[in-house]
């Protein structure tokens, strides 16, 4: 069932206005990972000076995680009560007390701080791609492609600086993750002009409308299946990528450049992806490209040759660009209006997010099991097989409204 929606803003945006929009969109997409891949490299730092194991260090990416899939439901509820742009300002501001809180003392301070950072980055993820489809609706590749490429682009700086910053002054692994916070400051300053614009959404445009649950999409669990393992995909890497390497005898400065390197190979991924998808009349081919180049990513590892690594980390990025990619695209590319795309990005990233949770603590449980990575690449082999199955799914030429609500089957 289609919802009619009348999707507008309360004032019309001058040239300046609107390039204040776009900055804005760029700096909140900024913080929703470096404060993530600012960690993967030093985790060994922080787990020797807090004397914890892997699989405790495996947590502190494991929380946002849970956060994504225990917050992300509230987030287009907010959106209606408080208006976009508000509900977005108070997500900044969320997180910048996380990335100020994080660095301050030992593991309660990590933690706590990381859940702040987590329940930020939980609202923001549901809601920037309703939030683009609402500000840009004739420009949705185009714009996604920008927060997209924006986000890469900061959490691969953040992945290569995190060892020489750590390396480099007194504050050791502390200030490899607390010098975000000052992205988090700047990032606020940019929004607030957007205040000005906001405005709540009437409830009769959405609540008051009958529509079956989402829960009773196939498709919707298509997408939400596909997100969840594009996401344990790319957090287990994120996360124990540079111990992998580190472990076969590269030195940490290194080991964190490479997975800088997988940062890199998603910027022109994560930029061209979304437009080439909503020029596509489906994604089938761009579901191919993801699985192929996962598979020959993990391959590359578990051959041991040192000559793979970097075409490992450049496949890895080609594949985990690409599919957040599609995930975000499905969002907006399988629903009707604003209310519909929220939900369901609110759907997939709540329960996929869950999912996902579970991939860095399997995989630095598997590792302390078996003494060896074998086994924890072969879950990302796993992953990618799944991903494609419900990815040819998600793909196809549909909508949520459109497709049938009488199945769950996958």
């Amino acid at each position: 069932m289609s919802v009619s929606v009348k999707e507008k803003e309360p004032q019309q945006r001058s040239t300046f206005g609107l390039l204040l929009l776009v900055a804005g969109i760029v700096f909140l997409a900024m913080n929703l990972r470096a404060p993530i891949t600012s960690v993967g490299p030093v985790v060994e730092l922080i787990r020797d000076s807090l004397n914890i194991s892997n699989t405790t260090a495996g947590i502190l990416t494991t929380i946002p995680l849970l956060a994504f899939a225990v917050l992300s439901p509230f987030a287009p509820r907010l959106a209606r009560r408080l208006g976009m742009e508000l509900t977005l300002f108070f997500v900044l501001i969320v997180l910048s007390i996380g990335l100020f809180l994080r660095p301050l003392g030992g593991l309660p301070f990590l933690y706590t701080g990381t859940l702040f950072i987590g329940a930020g980055i939980a609202i923001a993820n549901v809601l920037m791609p309703a939030f683009v489809k609402m500000k840009f609706p004739k420009n949705i590749g185009v714009m996604t492609g920008i927060y997209s490429i924006s986000m890469n682009l900061t959490a691969a700086i953040a992945a290569g600086l995190s060892v020489p910053l750590a390396t480099g002054t007194s504050f050791s692994w502390k200030a490899s993750i607390g010098v975000w916070a000052l992205l988090g400051v700047v990032a606020l300053l940019f929004w607030i002009p957007q205040l000005k614009y906001g405005e709540k959404q009437p409830s009769s445009n959405h609540d008051e409308v009958k529509k079956p649950s989402l829960l009773r999409s196939k498709l919707a669990w298509q997408i939400t299946i596909f997100m969840g393992l594009q996401s344990l995909l790319f957090y287990s890497i994120v996360a124990w990528f540079p111990a992998i390497l580190q472990d076969r005898g590269m030195s940490a400065d290194k080991a964190g450049w490479m997975l800088s390197s997988v940062q890199f190979a998603q910027l022109p991924v994560t930029f061209i992806m979304p437009i080439i998808a909503a020029k596509m009349k489906n994604q089938i081919a761009l579901v191919w490209l993801t699985f192929i180049s996962a598979i020959l990513g993990v391959l590359c590892i578990l051959s041991g040759q040192t000559l793979l690594i970097l075409p490992a980390a450049i496949l890895f990025g080609i594949a985990t660009g690409t599919a957040f990619s599609l995930a975000m695209m499905f969002f907006t590319l399988r629903t009707d209006n604003v209310f519909e795309a929220a939900d369901l990005s609110a759907m997939a990233q709540s329960i996929g997010y869950l999912l996902a949770a579970t991939g860095p603590v399997i995989f630095g449980y598997l590792y302390d099991l078996t003494s060896n990575w074998f086994w924890s690449l072969i879950l990302l082999m796993i992953a990618s097989i799944i991903i494609l199955i419900v990815g040819l799914g998600a793909g196809k030429d549909t909508t949520i409204s459109q497709s049938s609500y009488s199945s769950t089957e996958i």
